[in-house]
């Protein structure tokens, strides 16, 4: 037993623009035993790629276990398909804290299920929600405007900038803060998304996050990135920069990646699950006009 059922039928198709179509013994991949005219009608649509289709109807109807022979009517099983997909973000969530002292996001409900009921018709509600936020929420993209009067925003910034980009992974040993230009003279970074990984990302949400020896990339590492050609920069870190008392409010880094148009991304996680290189980096967000900070889905694509 194989556990495949394919369906044989007779069927009739009316095309909208006049003229039909007649088969007989049809037989079609199906996902399961049981199975409607109705939804074996437009699998058998979906399979043989027929437009303007007014009406299907369907008779002589058996189904027979044996393997799918391939189509597009029945999803292939999940399997790898040669890539996997690595989850880049932390989860923004009511009330977390993104940076220690700083707004949390509140997020609350603009229409419930039940105030929607009273405008539309029996058995159907929505749900709307609202959230209010900072820029600087969760893991999220800095843009040259964030930094500099005259850079680009978030419209501004190119697509070829954020998402779909070659990356290359940076470990950083445990107990080093400063990344600089001799940790990353050894890497190729030209036209890549270069992350740091440090680590830090294990203190997500906890006062130690925002400690004064917390990880960062020197100015001097962010000027050999510019030179190198690099065309993002994240990590998994508080900060790109060094944020202790010593630093007296510089921020190098930022300041040179985000006046060369590199984009930074900050608050990263999960990259100890990254190769060191052979993944395409996603980092894209929502495209406001005004803004240079916001938010983003961060992912990469691991050929396999």
């Amino acid at each position: 037993m194989t556990g495949e059922y394919r369906a044989q039928f007779d069927a009739v198709v009316s095309f909208a623009n006049g003229g039909g179509l007649r088969v007989d013994d049809f037989r079609l991949d199906i996902p399961g035993r049981e199975i409607s005219d109705e939804d074996l009608g437009a699998l058998f649509v979906r399979h043989l790629g027929l437009l303007m289709v007014a009406e299907v109807r369907i008779t002589n109807r058996t189904v027979v276990e044996e393997p799918h022979k391939g189509g597009r009517g029945v999803a292939v099983p999940p399997g790898d398909g040669g890539r996997r997909l690595v989850e880049l973000s932390h989860v923004i969530s009511d009330g977390m804290i993104t940076l220690p002292g700083w707004p949390a996001p509140r997020i609350t409900d603009w229409l419930t299920r039940e105030a929607s009921r009273a405008s539309y018709a029996p058995g159907v509600e929505f749900h709307v929600g609202r959230i209010d936020m900072i820029a600087n929420t969760g893991t999220y993209v800095d843009t040259p405007a964030h930094r500099w009067v005259d850079g680009v925003d978030l419209a501004g910034t190119p697509l070829g900038r954020l998402a779909d980009l070659p990356g290359i992974v940076v470990r950083v040993p445990a107990g080093m803060r400063a990344v600089d230009r001799l940790m990353l003279a050894p890497y190729d970074v030209a036209g890549r998304a270069v992350l740091l990984h440090t680590g830090w990302a294990a203190h997500f949400g906890t006062d130690r996050y925002a400690d004064p020896d917390a990880p960062y990339l020197t100015g001097d590492g962010a000027d050999w990135l510019v030179e190198a050609g690099a065309a993002l920069v994240g990590i998994d870190s508080v900060n790109i920069d060094d944020m202790s008392p010593a630093a007296a409010g510089e921020r190098p880094a930022h300041s040179s990646l985000l006046a060369a148009g590199i984009p930074i991304v900050e608050h990263l996680t999960g990259l100890g699950d990254l190769p060191p290189e052979g993944f395409r980096f996603n980092a894209a967000p929502p495209m406001v006009a005004g803004m240079g900070t916001f938010p983003v889905r961060a992912f990469a694509v691991v050929e396999t």
